[in-house]
Formats: C-alpha cells, structure tokens, sequence
C-alpha cells in the first residue's frame, strides 16, 4: 500500500482521482464510476451518497488499473481475479483465448483505444497478425470497418498501403464475432451508428477545439473519453434491455 493511501481514513472520488492521476495520467471520474458499476470496485457512501474510498478501495482500484495498463487484461479477467484475491487465492491468469483478445489497452468501453494508433502494419502483416484471410480484410475494407493509415502532417507518405493498431483491433474483434457467425456485412448498421456518435462527440468538444493551449487539448481528449465511457455503458444497458424479455429475465 503507498504512503499517501495508507494514511487516508477516506476520500471522496475527486481526491482518488488526484492522489492516482500522477501514475495513471488517463484516469477519470467517469471511468471510476464505470469500475464500479462493473463491480470491480465498492466504495462506501455517505449518508448523503457520495462515495467515499478506504485504503483498501484505492489499493484495489490501483490494482485495477495496473493490470490494464501493464497487462493489458479485460475486465472479466481482472474481475476473476480479484475474486480468487478476496477468497485468499492466487489470481490466475487469462485463458489463451482470454489473452488473444486482450488488445484494447484499457478493456474499458469509455477509452479511447488510440494507444495502438502508433502501430503500422503492411497488409501481409496485418492479415498475420489478426490471424485472417485476404478475402476476410477485403471485406472488412469494402464494409468500411477498416481503413488504410493516411499520413498525418508532417508524416512521410508511405509507399506502400500501411494499417494502424486500430485496424489490427478491428479486425481481430471482427474474427472473434466471426465465430458466432457475424460477418462484416451484418456490421454496416454498427459502422453508421459510430460515425453518428462521432460526430455527436466532435459536436460537443468543438468549442474546446477552437482554444488554443494545451490544457485546452486536455479538456477535450478528458471530454471524449468521458462521453465514450457514457455512450459505451447506454449502449450496453440498452441492448441488455432489449434482449432481457428474449432470455426471460
């Protein structure tokens, strides 16, 4: 347990937020509250409602975050573990079909998921290493689900047809549904509803846009990620909902 945490009797989520950012500079209120509706953490509440954070609560949502950023697990995982801790057990690790589809950086629905951006594939290379046909990223392509990487400004043009980390996410959470029988045409309406959101999102942080310095850029990357992390969790609860009367519940 650190210094800091050990000797906070409580603290309110503003105060988590500010003794945690220095490690874990991508943190935020809404991804806190995202942990907790997960039930990865379980703050207190006061009388009045607010959450307030033991050590121990701010030990575990350390954790929570470590593994993300270091081990790069899903929440189901991370969940299973913390479970075997609390029953005094060894965490045991993801399964080998857990760990082929731990690329989202955060296994958080609100993260941005840009950390993989950086990374450029050809195309032989990123049908190896999502682990699919020619034909498969083809249709990817033609679905509009995947993208060639165009060079930024300042960025040398590529010669050769190059794909991001993004493109390597898709497509391997693409086969994944695959095995359920989805295929990338089933996915058009996905696609739409993206580009919707997307342009709802840059709808909001425009005027943060226009200002210029670096807290402004700040302000606006915060703000993306918060109305990512609350559009991924209404949509969960929405298609949940829809599918509740079908599985009887």
């Amino acid at each position: 347990m650190s210094p800091a945490a050990a000797g906070t009797v409580s603290m309110s989520i503003g105060g988590v937020l500010t003794l945690l950012r220095p490690e874990f500079p991508d943190i935020s209120i809404s991804k806190i509250r995202f942990l907790e509706a997960e039930g990865l953490i379980e703050p207190q509440r006061s009388p009045s409602g607010y959450r307030k954070f033991g050590p121990a609560d701010i030990e575990r949502l350390r954790y929570v975050l470590r593994v993300q950023r270091d081990r790069y697990l899903p929440l189901r995982v991370i969940k299973d573990q913390l479970e075997a801790m609390d029953r005094g057990l060894e965490p045991a690790g993801p399964t080998p079909a857990e760990a082929e589809h731990c690329e989202d950086p955060d296994g958080d629905p609100g993260s941005a998921g840009r950390d993989g951006a950086t990374v450029l594939l050809d195309r032989p290379g990123l049908i190896a290493a999502a682990g699919i046909q020619d034909a498969d990223l083809a249709r990817l392509e033609e679905f509009g689900l995947i993208q060639p990487h165009r060079p930024r400004p300042g960025e040398p043009a590529a010669e050769a047809v190059v794909y991001d980390g993004d493109a390597l996410v898709v497509a391997r959470l693409v086969a994944a549904l695959g095995r359920y029988g989805v295929e990338p045409r089933h996915l058009r309406q996905t696609k739409a509803a993206a580009d919707r959101e997307a342009a709802l999102v840059e709808q909001i942080v425009a005027p943060l846009l226009h200002r210029r310095g670096a807290r402004a850029k700040a302000g606006a990357e915060e703000t993306v990620r918060d109305l990512l992390a609350l559009t991924s969790r209404l949509h969960t609860v929405l298609v949940t909902t829809a599918l509740a009367p079908r599985l009887g519940r």
